[in-house]
Order: structure tokens, then sequence, then C-alpha cells
């Protein structure tokens, strides 16, 4: 009758014998977005305030509500889709591409050391060229067309994922890996049961990184010679003079990467459901 009492669970729900900590868990889980929210909720009212006070000029920073009503306009025009379309397609173009570049060769290069010797040289040359100090470089090669900004895209997302692929795989635990040998695992076997699993967190680091980068590199891509983009978007209208417009288009931008960060947060702990 005893261990019937102490399982017995209140009228609330919680288990009677649960501690303390795990009662005040669930309310703690339930409020945590609304905590979240209070920073951003907080931005926009000084975003509003700012301009209405006088204490910015409305002329260059115009209150958020007169931002929210071009950025309404645009989408109902259908123009904000357009050029939300155009960005998309080029930013994950060249992002598929570093990843199914730099994922492989960080691989190879972090478990095979004579070919690190080899291509390290290289790497560091190269890892230290900023993306943006190239652009011209590629817009002369590969013109002003789609080439150029896809491939700006796909070397500023290259860096992140190989360097941290390659660092994944030299800081496996040498433990881990002992012991994966001394049960007979051989080379192939032994890359994918631990080596692999264990570089999967370095690897999403770096893929994280790239996500942000594509976006950064695509709005100075599309301010160079196009004619759709947000980046386009937000250059011609500063021309224009068109300032509501414009941060609508810098929002969309800003909304984007955090939607593009937490599907890869996702993405991630699927792939790691191992080190729950």
């Amino acid at each position: 009758m005893a261990s019937l009492t102490e399982t017995r669970a209140d009228t609330t729900g919680i288990v009677a014998d649960e501690p303390p900590g795990v009662r005040r868990r669930a309310p703690y889980r339930t409020l945590a977005p609304a905590r979240r929210s209070i920073a951003i909720v907080v931005l926009l009212l000084v975003w509003e305030l700012l301009p209405r006070l006088s204490f910015v000029d409305a002329t260059f920073l115009p209150p958020f509500s007169d931002v929210a009503v071009a950025w309404y306009d645009l989408l109902r025009s259908g123009e904000l889709a357009e050029h939300t379309q155009a960005s998309l397609v080029r930013s994950l173009a060249g992002f598929g591409l570093a990843i199914v570049v730099a994922i492989p060769l960080g691989l190879v290069i972090g478990w095979y050391r004579p070919v690190a010797e080899l291509l390290n040289p290289v790497l560091e040359l190269f890892r230290n060229t900023a993306a943006l100090a190239l652009l011209p470089v590629f817009v002369l090669i590969l013109g002003l067309g789609e080439t150029s900004k896809i491939s700006i895209i796909l070397y500023a997302c290259t860096w992140p994922i190989l360097l941290n692929t390659i660092n994944g795989v030299k800081t496996v635990d040498p433990l881990l890996i002992k012991s994966a040998r001394s049960m007979g695992l051989g080379a192939l076997r032994l890359f994918q049961k631990v080596i692999l699993p264990a570089s999967v967190p370095a690897i999403f680091t770096g893929i994280r990184l790239a996500g942000a980068y594509s976006i950064l590199v695509l709005v100075a891509a599309e301010m160079v010679g196009a004619k759709a983009g947000l980046g386009y978007l937000i250059n011609h209208s500063q021309f224009n003079f068109a300032v509501p417009d414009m941060y609508a288009g810098i929002v969309t931008i800003s909304v984007l990467g955090l939607l593009f960060n937490q599907l890869l947060l996702r993405l991630e702990g699927r792939f790691s459901t191992w080190r729950l």
C-alpha cells in the first residue's frame, strides 16, 4: 500500500513523489517562448517610439509601423515574393553545393594525414581571403549573371563547413578510436561508426555558420548587376529614397536568416540524437 501511495498522482497530474525541480519544469518550458520574444517586442517598441518622439529623424529611420505597411504593400503586389524567391534560389544553390563539396573534402583531409599535409598550404592561403574581397574577381571571370552570384556564395560557405569538419574529425576522442579498433573494426567501419557520428556536432556548427554567410554574401552579390533579389530591393530602394521599402527588405532578410538557423538547429537535433 505504501508503494501505491508514493506513486499516486495528484489532481494536477504531477506524480506525488517527484522532486520539486521537476514540478517547475513544465511552466518554465511553457513560458520559454514568451521569454525569448520579450527582447524582440522591446526592440520593435523602441524602433516605433524613437522616430515618433523625434529622438531620430523619421526620414532616415521610419517607425516600425510604416515599415510594416511597406512590407505588406510589397507582399500584396507580389514584388516581395519575386525578390525573395530569387534570393532563396541563389542562396540555397550556393549553400547546397558548399555542403556537397566541403563535407567529403573535410572528412578526407581530417582523416588522412598525407592529404592534409598536401592541401594545408592552399587552405591557409584561401581561408584568410574574404569572400567579398574576391567578388570583383568572380564578376570579371564569370560575368554579372547567376553563375558569379552562386559561385561567390559557394566560396563563402565552403570554408566554415570545411574547417569545422576537419576540426571535428581531428578532435574525436582517441579512446573511442582505440576501443573501436580493439573490437576489430576495420578502417571503413571505424570511420562509419565512430569518426563520422562524433564529427556531426562540429559539422553542423560549420553548416550553421555557412547558412549565415550565404545570406550575408548574397546581399552584397545582389547589389552588383542584379535585377531581382532582396539585395537588389534594398539597393534599389536606397537609390530611390524609398526608405520604408529598404527597411522592409532588411527585415525580410533577417527573418529568413532566423528561420534558416532554426531549421538547421532542428536538423542537427535529429542527426545528433545519440548525444541525448
